[in-house]
């Protein structure tokens, strides 16, 4: 099983939501704006997906980018019309995806508030692409801790001419004891060119340099997670760009990555990651809701329970004389 965490899909907005002035600076919304996808740009969609899914991808997730914060008086979820147009497939898992690219105008808040929850509940997985070293710190301290707005993925900026920030040892560290894992898309290798996430980056770099950049920032998260805690994601947008997944290992073995590790980038990470980022649903990351059975209240039903519980300590058990006695 072999999963790609982040598939693009580009925003184009249909109508805009228009404000009127009415009264003493109060502002009404007159429309509610909606997404159209073209025929044009679905028919690219599903050709993606029709490769994706020859190459032997079982599990596509779709990645919405949000610059700044997430402001919930103008944020659209465009992932749930997208789903509704496209043909259904029983081969393929699709995923829905929020990327927050935080630089320092979006230091004090992401929009990853409790009041939010509702706002990000449609969205199966949360990521944050940190730019500064401020946010990079919330990101790995405060926002991957078990909650209803947990942040599951990190994702490093790999085509900057160099990182931001320090990948500090206890940064990384915690945010791996609290469940999150770092991103490495090899998009950045071949060019990096139609990300939309690379292309909200401030001094991002595409073609040559992006690729040289690539190598060395993705070679120091290699390094300091030591190869634990990293999923491999697409992040192409043009269709020549995919690679099948054996291609993908190959290339991050390159990275001082041991085969079986990059092998699990693809498939065990990203899984692990998936049913981790379910539990936002539930209070604190449990995975499922407790349940209380209760037994009989007759003697024999507490004495089955006693026997079966010493026969799984001591199979030699000889719960026969025990009765008996």
């Amino acid at each position: 099983m072999f999963i790609d965490l982040n598939f693009p899909v580009t925003i184009v907005p249909g109508n805009v939501p228009q404000q009127s002035r009415k009264g003493k600076g109060k502002q009404t919304q007159t429309q509610v704006p909606s997404i159209v996808f073209t025929p044009a740009q679905l028919a690219a969609i599903e050709s993606r997906i029709d490769l994706l899914e020859y190459l032997g991808y079982t599990v596509i997730a779709f990645n919405q980018v949000a610059h700044k914060r997430v402001d919930p008086k103008s944020h659209v979820n465009v992932l749930d019309p997208l789903l509704l147009q496209l043909r259904k497939r029983t081969s393929v898992l699709f995923l829905k995806r929020l990327t927050i690219v935080l630089d320092e105008e979006s230091e004090k808040g992401f929009g990853l508030a409790p009041g939010n929850a509702s706002l990000f509940k449609p969205y199966d997985i949360i990521a944050l692409a940190p730019t500064t070293a401020t946010s990079f710190s919330l990101a790995c301290l405060t926002h991957t801790v078990p909650s209803p707005i947990t942040a599951h993925i990190i994702s490093v900026p790999l085509t900057l001419p160099r990182i931001p920030y320090n990948l500090k040892h206890t940064l990384v560290r915690t945010a791996l004891k609290n469940g999150a894992v770092f991103e490495i898309s090899y998009s950045g290798a071949l060019g990096g060119e139609g990300d939309p996430t690379v292309s909200l980056i401030g001094g991002a770099e595409s073609g040559v340099s992006a690729k040289r950049n690539w190598w060395a920032a993705a070679r120091e998260v290699i390094r300091v997670t030591k190869g634990k805690g990293v999923v491999i994601t697409g992040g192409t947008v043009n269709q020549p760009d995919i690679r099948p997944p054996r291609d993908i290992i190959n290339l991050i073995t390159i990275l001082d990555l041991p085969q079986n590790l990059a092998h699990e980038a693809l498939t065990k990470s990203p899984q692990s990651l998936i049913l981790r980022a379910q539990t936002r649903r539930t209070y604190r990351a449990i995975f499922s809701e407790p349940v209380i059975v209760f037994p009989g209240n007759t003697a024999e039903t507490y004495m089955t329970l006693i026997l079966r519980l010493r026969l799984q300590q001591n199979p030699r058990f000889d719960h026969h004389q025990n009765i008996k006695e």
